[in-house]
């Protein structure tokens, strides 16, 4: 199956069991506007909607992930209530339960960082880079950066990212744990399929509680998240023997 929307800033393509969504403004360096946001989050929804659809994978036309916010549209764009229904990306990604993949293929910058930090792991073209630069522009972080970046990297080394504003190769990316794997730019969108080929071949239900309890873990103290895999695990074995019953 395959479904696409070519003049669109953002693309939609279903390629086996995942959702291919792709920030289609090349011409911008695929830069943040109201209208990349509403398709990005109608992408979102419409993937996490499909039962068909098992993983997503976030990439970006051209040779840019992401170049952040499109300066030009600041005082006219709506960025934080894109489709008027009151709700931003703080909103939308908690009710994304699917895995998403972030397909780093050029410059993933502040607010394009931003997107990429959002997704569930990320996998990175050797022509990918990263920076933080809303110290140096003047804007102030809306989606994530602030705390996603350090849970990605550490403390420290997000501090120095953050403060001063310089870019990192996606050698380095690697190196701090920013991204899990560096491919060719031209092997980087296989490599993500064949990654959401190994989700889609995993038990649906279970693969759902593994990923919740992992999320929530991170946001509890480590006898909590043990507990709550405990609680699970009782549960999933009654409610086996009571099937095998």
């Amino acid at each position: 199956m395959q479904e696409k929307t070519e003049e669109s800033p953002v693309l939609y393509e279903v390629v086996r069991a995942t959702a291919l969504i792709t920030l289609n403004r090349p011409h911008k360096r695929n830069a943040i506007s109201q209208g990349l946001l509403a398709g990005l989050y109608d992408s979102l929804e419409k993937a996490q909607a499909d039962p068909a659809v098992r993983a997503i994978i976030l990439t970006g036309a051209g040779e840019s992930f992401c170049a952040g916010l499109d300066l030009s549209r600041l005082a006219t764009d709506n960025l934080m209530d894109p489709r008027g229904d009151g709700r931003d990306l703080m909103d939308i990604r908690p009710l994304i339960k699917k895995p998403i993949i972030g397909a780093i293929n050029g410059h993933a910058i502040t607010g394009g960082m931003e997107l990429a930090l959002n997704c569930d792991f990320l996998i990175a073209s050797e022509k990918a880079s990263f920076a933080d630069t809303h110290a140096k522009i003047g804007i102030h972080p809306g989606w994530g950066m602030s705390q996603l970046l350090h849970r990605a990297v550490g403390l420290a080394m997000a501090k120095q990212m953050s403060f001063t504003c310089k870019f990192v190769d996606a050698k380095k990316a690697l190196e701090m744990g920013l991204v899990n794997e560096v491919v060719p730019q031209e092997k980087l969108l296989d490599r993500c399929l064949e990654i959401a080929d190994d989700i889609a071949k995993t038990n649906a239900p279970v693969f759902e509680i593994i990923k919740q309890c992992i999320e929530d873990g991170a946001n509890m103290t480590f006898a909590d998240a043990l507990q709550r895999e405990r609680d699970g695990f009782n549960a999933f074995l009654s409610q086996s023997g009571a099937l095998k019953k």
